[in-house]
């Protein structure tokens, strides 16, 4: 497994900083938050702006990448993460839509391993065959995009959204199951939801399972935290990637430490390192 960062723990700086930055700790990959200065939707001539603006550093550095679309508030600046594919109107879904095919592009001018994304909650009262209906309408022809562009989606169960544990990624994945269709599994939202044992959901989505988040969490709060902050028992997750021989990237996510970023990246990457073995070769 690779050591990765995600940028949104770094929203003061510019994107290139950011990863120039976290290559230089040692990080072997970035999940890159496309945020509004990046990417500023609906705009799919910016494609190829922001591609070129960070392709060279990623070369340089010979960095993997994960595209990551949980940018809280660049559809909607006054409701963070809206709209989204499960929205009650209809050309609000399709914003959402359009954002993420655009995030498609990205990562395949890249060649990233995956986009990450979220369902995102309701702005009515839908349940949850309904939210199931919406989500599964606008995942349809993004994952046509993505299959089309050799480009794999990782899914995120995110707390207070309308998938948010593993149960209900399950039910997703029986209902639009597609072989661009995976799994952004977040260790500290296991922990936050009491989502049952990380061992068993790493055996279950191990052929499906594109990218890792990581940080520290305590039961029942939705806060990241930095290692030795809260509940989790890294020795065993550590155990449990090397148990199901994961070899993707492990993305540190302290989207609340942009104020001290650089100071957390490195304090991030010291602890990775002494629980995973040491730095990875190369």
């Amino acid at each position: 497994m690779l050591p990765g960062y995600n940028t949104n723990g770094f929203a003061h700086h510019r994107i290139e900083d950011a990863i120039e930055i976290l290559a230089e700790i040692g990080y072997r990959s970035v999940a890159v938050t496309v945020e509004r200065d990046f990417l500023d939707p609906p705009d799919h001539r910016g494609v190829a702006r922001c591609v070129d603006r960070i392709a060279p550093a990623i070369r340089q550095w010979g960095l993997r990448v994960t595209i990551e679309t949980g940018a809280r508030f660049i559809l909607d600046p006054r409701r963070k993460h809206q709209p989204t594919l499960v929205s009650r109107r209809g050309e609000d879904r399709a914003r959402r839509l359009e954002f993420l095919l655009a995030t498609v592009d990205v990562a395949a001018r890249l060649r990233a391993d995956s986009v990450s994304l979220w369902s995102g909650a309701a702005d009515d009262d839908a349940d949850e065959a309904e939210c199931l209906e919406r989500l599964c309408a606008g995942l349809r022809p993004l994952l046509h995009r993505a299959e089309g562009q050799g480009i794999r989606l990782s899914f995120e169960p995110e707390p207070g959204m309308a998938i948010d544990t593993m149960a209900r990624f399950e039910r997703l994945v029986a209902r639009l199951d597609h072989p661009a269709l995976g799994l952004t599994l977040d260790v500290g939202h296991v922990c936050c939801l009491d989502d049952g044992a990380l061992r068993r959901h790493l055996d279950r989505w191990r052929d499906r399972l594109w990218n890792v988040h990581l940080e520290n969490m305590r039961r029942g709060v939705h806060e990241h935290l930095m290692f030795g902050e809260g509940d989790i028992d890294f020795d065993e997750v550590f155990a449990a990637l090397r148990a199901v021989a994961y070899a993707g990237a492990v993305h540190v996510e302290l989207s609340r430490h942009s104020h001290d970023a650089v100071r957390a990246a490195q304090q991030a990457y010291e602890f990775w390192c002494s629980h995973s073995g040491g730095p990875p070769p190369g």
